[in-house]
């Protein structure tokens, strides 16, 4: 099928997102899920939706744009663990790890309701469906979920996570997949802080990259890289565009570029597309989606492939409000291939200066020699290599621009920090002088209270005056009666007294 039947991603400009014009039923929304592309299908499995831990696998056709559900066959097996407790085959799982290797996919760690105490790994066989548990031996890591898995010639390097307690974790397991052993890596250096939901990459089968991630309480934007042969760790500087922390986010590798997409810090979805060159370790923003778009998302997942000749990434799933279902594609811009920085670690410098040194005392001619062929070779290159020191110097151009960006915005946010700080004081005195009003009117409220108080006795000793004038107001109108009927009385007794005083 020729990319004439694609006219959908034709249309799309480079370095830009597109939804993929999906036919028929989709599955269901979610994220946390694992998801790798094999040969132009994107297979996904399990996830989590509403609380809920999701089991089904999933395949998506890059060609005829249609989704289809894998029924698995289950293979009977070591479906017990350590502790003699049975294992499900392929449970409801979230914040799991899936591989591909040779015709298997294989997957790793995550979280689910059935009890384990070290990492599970179970296996989907591509052809014949066949899913089953792959026993293992040697020291296998504590369970968890959250946690990155790389594949490294034919072993596997996990990092960190989360285990059943909550507790964050910054150990490092291979998995040799010749012998299915465990072992743990006792490495040197100052490890990145323990974290889980970050992302990793390999560079040249030897440099790890731990990219973000968080912990309970903090979201990470820090670069840590694992030297799989000295086993050091160093945090390398990068270069470039400002990255914000971010955790949940996916990563997926084209040629020596690594691309990061979405993830968040709990508030709001990372909505920039970033992609960190991994030999000259410059990180530069590709693309941004606008408002709550799918790919501004946390659990969701990247992918490559190759459609048609051409290499893609692919998106699905992520929460951001709401779970997503959608696929997205992206056509990265083709990018010049540079030469790799090295990432050597003080011990591997300090042991390939010591070989040098015996070599010289054992072989002073053949190191003479060699110098002279050195020579020779700087010469006869001499004038090719200028050209790649222009290109050089015009990349340095380019960084210190980019850094004059950086030192003015970085003046711009300290004079907002300052205009910030000044209104802070004013708000401040305001503050103060408010709550200085806010004690005087208490003052007034308490002498207020205490007149109400001193009226509400004195209304009190009222109603029982008025009592009492009413018992006085009764008695006069008995009193005013009696002196009526005396009256009255002396009145009619008028005659006696006139007769007598004739």
């Amino acid at each position: 099928m020729g990319m004439e039947n694609h006219s959908w991603l034709l249309d799309a400009s480079y370095d830009e997102w597109v939804a993929v014009p999906v036919s028929g039923p989709r599955p269901a929304a979610r994220y946390k899920h694992a998801a790798i592309d094999v040969l132009g299908k994107l297979y996904i499995t399990g996830g989590s939706r509403n609380g809920r831990y999701l089991s089904d696998v999933q395949a998506f056709d890059l060609q005829n744009l249609t989704w289809s559900t894998i029924k698995l066959n289950t293979e009977p097996g070591p479906l017990e663990n350590q502790d003699g407790i049975k294992l499900e085959v392929l449970p409801p799982l979230s914040g799991h790890s899936m591989i591909k290797y040779g015709n298997r996919l294989l997957i790793l760690g995550g979280h689910s309701k059935s009890v384990s105490d070290g990492v599970t790994v179970r296996f989907i066989d591509l052809d014949s469906h066949q899913c089953g548990i792959i026993e293992t031996n040697g020291k296998v890591p504590v369970a968890r979920g959250g946690q990155s898995v790389t594949l490294v010639g034919s072993k596997l390097v996990m990092f960190g996570g989360e285990d059943g307690t909550r507790k964050l974790l910054s150990d490092v397991h291979v998995l040799d997949l010749e012998s299915m052993t465990w072992s743990a890596l006792e490495t040197t250096k100052t490890p990145p802080a323990p974290r889980f939901d970050h992302s990793a990459a390999v560079h040249g089968d030897r440099y790890l990259l731990i990219f973000g991630g968080c912990s309970h309480s903090i979201f990470f934007n820090d670069l840590h890289v694992l030297d799989l042969e000295t086993l050091e760790w160093s945090q390398p500087q990068i270069q470039g565009d400002l990255v914000t922390p971010r955790a949940g986010h996916a990563g997926g590798i084209i040629d020596e570029n690594w691309y990061i997409v979405g993830g968040g810090d709990n508030r709001s979805g990372a909505s920039e597309t970033i992609v960190l060159n991994m030999s000259k370790l410059v990180v530069s923003v590709l693309a941004n989606v606008k408002g709550r778009h799918a790919l501004a998302s946390e659990g969701l997942s990247i992918s490559s492939t190759v459609l048609d000749s051409e290499k893609l990434l692919v998106a699905f799933g992520g929460y951001n409000g709401k779970y997503n279902n959608e696929v997205f594609v992206l056509r990265p811009k083709p990018r010049d291939a540079l030469h790799p920085k090295i990432f050597q670690s003080p011990a591997a410098a300090a042991a390939a200066a010591s070989v040098t040194a015996a070599y010289a005392l054992a072989n002073p001619e053949k190191l003479d020699l060699a110098e002279k062929e050195d020579s020779n070779f700087k010469l006869v290159y001499k004038q090719d290599l200028s050209a790649e020191i222009s290109a050089a110097r015009e990349e340095k151009q380019k960084l210190e621009s980019a850094l004059q960006e950086v030192i003015l915005e970085n003046s711009t946010l300290k004079a907002k920090i300052e205009e910030t700080n000044g209104t802070y004081a004013e708000l401040s005195k305001e503050l103060n002088s408010v709550q200085g009003q806010l004690v005087a009117e208490r003052s007034r409220c308490a002498k207020l209270e205490a007149q109400i108080a001193e009226l509400q006795k004195m209304l009190e000793s009222m109603q029982t005056i008025e009592e009492e004038l009413q018992v006085l107001r009764s008695q006069k109108s008995a009193f005013e009666r009696d002196l009526e009927l005396a009256a009255a009385q002396r009145q009619n007794s008028g005659g006696v007294w006139r007769l007598f005083s004739g």
